[in-house]
């Protein structure tokens, strides 16, 4: 995608002349109040469970870092990834998906809840920055791919999507493979880290052993425990980042893609892996699912986060004055109150998010 066959923003503003379209809206996603936030919300782990555990910013660098590299690989727009990349998750509520989970039964009565179109609400309504327009005016392909992000785990209702019809930029997919690679393997080291995985249990799989016999063989005689593991983690990376260059490239030739109008009227998505590599990453994600994300010690602090933030969004339907001045005016301008409460919630981090459910509900508590 050229930055110059933009279809531009919503409000019209003179560009730039030093930055391409992609790259401001990049710089502006950098400095909105709801990417800071991603450093206290939840990946698996909650904040305050350890500091060296994955936030939603760090995971969040580190898909820009993997989709930007894929993309210079394949020589395709870089600010665009990278703008995509750090906004993929900007609408995540706290305490990850259980919080999602809490907030789509919570609103399923009253226009639901997908954090991707929570994303496309913050940049284009909630962050207030600019006199002349709500939100950050950015441009069209980012809020389209903000808009369509798709992983396994998440899955947009494509009938809400902008031009729907259309399939994803190249960009908006390597976004969302890299968010897949990022999380897949960097949960291993949160599990590993947290004593919920072992390596003997990975030692099952044909992938682990596979890039584990590549750090030994590298590094023959030289590797302590804990090196051998980043070790193994960063050759996992890396044959899953060259795979996905090399099946992309290979596609898209048997695709005959040329040009953007190509890649949109493709029925399928471009960007993956080989068939060898998506048979080998079947069984971790497997693993990870039922030993990681549902053990006990996960699903227990997520059960305790989805009972906060319901009992928070009744409680803040029953009693709006207890709203922030500025959430309180538009309960009152809108008449239904659950999409502000909804937003109030959603922006949230995990910490403030319990320390506002203690002062709601602990009688000894300050307010």
């Amino acid at each position: 995608m050229k930055s110059r066959a933009t279809r531009g923003r919503q409000h019209p503003e003179p560009e730039d002349p030093y930055r391409t379209v992609y790259r401001r809206d990049r710089d502006r996603i950098i400095h909105t109040t709801a990417f800071r936030r991603l450093e206290y919300k939840t990946q698996v782990f909650v904040n305050h469970e350890g500091d060296h555990y994955r936030t939603r910013l760090t995971h969040t660098l580190e898909v820009a870092q993997i989709a930007v590299s894929v993309a210079r690989s394949l020589r395709l727009n870089e600010d665009l990834v990278e703008a995509v990349a750090l906004a993929h998750d900007i609408g995540h509520p706290p305490f990850g998906h259980a919080g999602e989970d809490a907030l789509r039964d919570l609103m399923k009565d009253h226009g639901g809840f997908e954090h991707n179109i929570q994303g496309l609400r913050i940049v284009d309504l909630l962050e207030q920055r600019y006199p002349d327009f709500p939100g950050l005016n950015l441009s069209w392909e980012v809020r389209e791919s903000i808009n369509k992000h798709r992983t396994p785990y998440d899955q947009p209702d494509l009938q809400i999507a902008l031009d729907p019809s259309l399939a994803p930029l190249l960009e908006g997919q390597i976004a969302d493979v890299a968010d897949e690679i990022a999380y897949d393997n960097h949960d291993i080291d949160d599990g590993l880290r947290s004593g919920i995985l072992k390596e003997e249990t990975l030692s099952d799989l044909e992938v682990w052993c596979r890039a584990r016999r590549i750090v030994e063989e590298r590094h023959p005689g030289r590797l302590t425990p804990d090196v051998r593991k980043y070790q193994t983690i960063r050759a996992l990376i890396n044959e899953q980042v060259t795979d996905l260059v090399a099946a992309t490239a290979e596609r898209l030739a048997a695709h005959g893609i040329e040009t953007v109008e190509d890649v949109r009227g493709c029925p399928e998505r471009l960007v993956g892996f080989s068939d060898e590599m998506r048979a080998l990453r079947l069984p971790l994600k497997t693993l990870l699912w039922k030993q990681l994300y549902h053990h006990y010690r996960v699903v227990r602090m997520a059960d305790k986060a989805k009972r906060s933030i319901t009992e928070l969004f009744h409680l803040y339907l029953e009693k709006p004055d207890q709203l922030p001045d500025g959430l309180q005016a538009r309960t009152a301008h809108d008449g239904d109150p659950h999409r502000a409460v909804c937003d109030y919630i959603a922006g949230m981090t995990d910490r403030y998010c319990l320390q506002e459910y203690k002062r709601l509900v602990d009688p000894f508590e300050r307010v």
